[in-house]
């Protein structure tokens, strides 16, 4: 029989709460924990309809419980018993069966349900696909409608959990675009990573503030982004030099040269270009809260991997600043020759041909290079940034 795991859905007071059985059967009498908090009680009373019963093993009943000892619960814990409790961790292993369009792209960010909790969640890492009735494990670095894998999820909050193989209810997910909520992954909870539980967060006593008063200025992203020939790197290299020709500290990451060491693994798929903007989020996180003032110049032609570095940041200190020039004058600068090898196969996956660009729908500035010089450009970005 599956444990005990009842779901918080309302709290009266503090030892009265409402809500649904997931599984098992839960005992007046019974000694209880809230998770997560951890928090000890007992079954003092249980109800259904208004009508007291002993217990109840039906899965989905809606129950009223009376609590010996006062709580602080709120909806969406679970309550289990105190001998049995749930995993509580924020990296699991999970089986996937994909169902969305898109592709799953490991290091995309998505909205995870649990009857556990919600969260962001990305899948760190995907282990393989199972494929025929066997279920052969396949190598796999992306996963297609109708596919099911195994992989790593990393989320951004912990969540309460079971093995899914000990409790259904608790051991399954639902993983859904961030952008327009459809259904993407159905999941099953495998087993919490070790890791999730003894990495812990290092408290430092100087702090992003500290570092970035010494340097009297303000940490910021100036995030750069465009086709390949719409003027990225000309743009950020100027306004780097004006940057430290008035004595800012800053740091400019271009896209190629990047390419050369932090992810010279990375090829040009769908899912290395997530990667590629995943890795390149977490090193400015690092440069602004050194306090310094990052550049980057890279296509990131996905508004998900754009989101989902706006959001690592406080708010004020990311910028978006999107470099626009229509496909045919990028192609005509072609700085690089590489619409042109696109053009003859040489290079596949290449951005506005055989790869798409998706444009900011509200950036914070948008540079037209066909009407700009790049010294106007960068008077435009650097009149923002003191606007603010």
């Amino acid at each position: 029989m599956e444990p005990m795991r009842f779901l918080v859905e309302g709290v009266e007071s503090s030892n009265r709460v409402s809500g649904v059985l997931l599984s098992g059967e839960i005992q007046k009498g019974e000694s209880v924990i809230l998770a997560p908090s951890g928090q000890q009680t007992s079954i003092l009373a249980i109800s259904e309809n208004g009508s007291a019963r002993p217990s109840c093993e039906q899965a989905n009943s809606r129950l009223d419980l009376e609590l010996s000892y006062a709580v602080k619960a709120r909806a969406g814990d679970l309550i289990a018993p105190a001998d049995f409790r749930p995993e509580f961790a924020d990296q699991f292993e999970a089986r996937l069966k994909w169902v969305g369009e898109p592709e799953l792209l490991p290091g995309r960010t998505y909205s995870l349900i649990a009857a556990g909790g919600t969260s962001e969640a990305t899948v760190s890492k995907l282990k393989y696909r199972l494929e025929g009735p066997d279920e052969a494990h396949i190598a796999a670095y992306t996963l297609s409608n109708g596919e099911t894998g195994v992989g790593n999820l990393a989320l951004t909050r912990a969540i309460s959990f079971d093995s899914s193989s000990l409790c259904a209810a608790t051991g399954r997910f639902r993983l859904s675009d961030k952008a327009d909520g459809s259904l993407m992954a159905e999941g099953e909870i495998r087993h919490g990573l070790r890791r999730a539980s003894n990495v812990h967060w290092q408290a430092l006593d100087v702090d992003k503030q500290s570092r970035a008063s010494i340097k009297q200025q303000t940490p910021r992203v100036i995030w750069l982004t465009g086709l390949s020939g719409s003027g990225k790197s000309t743009i950020a290299n100027l306004l780097e030099k004006k940057l430290i020709a008035n004595a800012r500290h800053s740091y400019l990451l271009d896209g190629d040269n990047v390419r050369h060491g932090l992810n010279k693994d990375l090829g040009f798929t769908d899912a290395d270009r997530v990667e590629n903007i995943r890795r390149v989020a977490e090193t400015a996180k690092l440069m602004v809260d050194a306090g310094l003032i990052v550049i980057t110049s890279f296509i990131s032609p996905f508004r998900a991997e754009r989101e989902m570095a706006r959001g690592m940041f406080e708010t004020g200190e990311f910028f978006e600043i999107f470099v626009d020039a229509p496909l045919d004058v990028c192609e005509q600068r072609d700085p690089k020759g590489l619409y042109k090898k696109a053009r003859t196969g040489q290079i596949k996956n290449f951005t506005g041909l055989g790869s798409p660009y998706e444009e900011p729908e509200r950036p914070d500035l948008t540079i037209d290079t066909t009407e700009l010089s790049t010294e106007q450009a960068v008077d435009e970005i650097l009149a923002l940034l003191e606007a603010e």
